[in-house]
């Protein structure tokens, strides 16, 4: 068999073969660029070209489309002759700004603060050594996300824009027109805890830190992983209860919701799994009662200034002491005011599953840990 005829015969059968080999970091062949294989993340894709790196963001509200794609170009080399379309966005961002307080948290934790030079909605913000850099001017306070301080950004002249996208938003207006590459951080579109994750190797490319954002995600992967199979096969799985009333609504968390998935990955059972959809379900506080009156758990995310507590509980609506949690004293809260729940889990989701895990299976005393999110309502 001459050398050409080997290659004819078996490229066909070895190529299909490399480009399915699937892991968490591995590198795969997709024509002229290598293609870095995300386990979890539905709505991103990252594909290594010489000199670039191309980021593909699906539209999570229409997962036939693309919402954007960058190319991340290293501020080290000049521009590649020929790019395909898309944002060029030099690498690392030596400015940015980024407006949500959990994006601003990841950014810090990887080490590139410096890199931050601007935030919005800074009374969200707790981490605090980037709260001192708010408070003593170092970090520009550019207003509110929802309309922020077009003059105050003209004058900063970021490198990147780093926002949380919403449905058919459009071009951002006055802010689109600056000429500054808009980051659209989708991952809280992404619909399982290590799904949304792993978008902090795409960010990590962005400030320089690929390589920690790797690790990071790789200990968040393997700890997460861990404590879910812990509980795996755990006879009895409470039925938990979520959130409450707001307003007329009760927004509860469908079976492949993130929050649906975190209670089924702690052991537990989620009433509402009968909606086989991503997201929260609204319905009224009789249809929630009717199906989950006899639910062994509550967890309960609210915000003011002091803890809530049981009696104040009962006060608020009627028909939370018909719940078997509320008589049976089996309810949690988690104060967001106080505690960081929303700018840690994202990226941490093994610090809630563990919190999750300790109160579903408090006979499993060896996981709890130093992160508490959800603690006992007291009389």
């Amino acid at each position: 068999m001459t050398i050409k005829s080997f290659f004819s015969l078996f490229l066909p059968i070895v190529l299909p073969l490399l480009v399915s080999c699937k892991g968490g970091n591995a590198l795969v062949s997709a024509g002229e660029g290598d293609t870095l294989h995300l386990t979890y993340a539905d709505n991103l894709s990252l594909v290594r070209y010489p000199g670039y790196v191309k980021a593909t963001v699906r539209n999570p509200w229409d997962t036939a489309a693309v919402l954007h794609t960058y190319l991340l170009v290293p501020d080290s080399i000049d521009l590649p002759a020929s790019l395909p379309e898309g944002t060029v966005v030099r690498t690392p961002l030596r400015s940015a700004l980024i407006y949500s307080s959990v994006h601003n948290s990841l950014v810090t934790e990887l080490g590139a603060i410096d890199a931050i030079s601007g935030v919005c909605d800074a009374q969200y913000i707790h981490q605090k050594s980037l709260a001192d850099r708010i408070a003593d001017g170092r970090v520009a306070d550019c207003g509110v996300g929802t309309s922020p301080n077009i003059e105050r950004i003209i004058s900063l002249n970021p490198d990147g824009v780093m926002l949380s996208p919403y449905e058919d938003s459009g071009s951002y207006g006055k802010l689109g027109q600056l000429g500054i590459p808009i980051i659209e951080c989708a991952d809280y579109m992404e619909t399982s805890p290590l799904a949304r994750a792993e978008w902090m190797k795409f960010y990590g490319m962005l400030f320089g830190k690929e390589d920690e954002a790797a690790r990071m995600f790789a200990a968040t992967e393997s700890e997460y992983n861990r404590l879910k199979q812990l509980v795996a096969n755990v006879g009895d799985k409470p039925r938990v209860l979520m959130d409450r009333l707001y307003g007329q609504v009760w927004y509860v968390p469908a079976a492949n919701s993130t929050m649906g998935i975190f209670i089924k990955d702690a052991g537990g059972r989620n009433p509402f799994d009968t909606y086989d959809r991503s997201g929260s379900v609204g319905l009224t506080g009789e249809q929630v009662l009717f199906t989950a009156g006899d639910a062994d758990i509550w967890l309960i995310r609210y915000s003011q200034a002091s803890d809530k507590t049981m009696r104040e509980l009962a006060a608020d609506n009627a028909i939370y002491p018909q719940f078997k949690a509320f008589k049976e004293n089996k309810v949690y809260g988690c104060n967001t005011s106080r505690v960081f729940f929303y700018e840690d889990v994202p990226f941490h989701p093994h610090w809630l599953l563990r919190d999750m895990i300790s109160i579903f299976h408090p006979e499993l005393s060896a996981v709890r840990g130093e992160k508490n999110y959800f603690t006992h309502f007291e009389q």
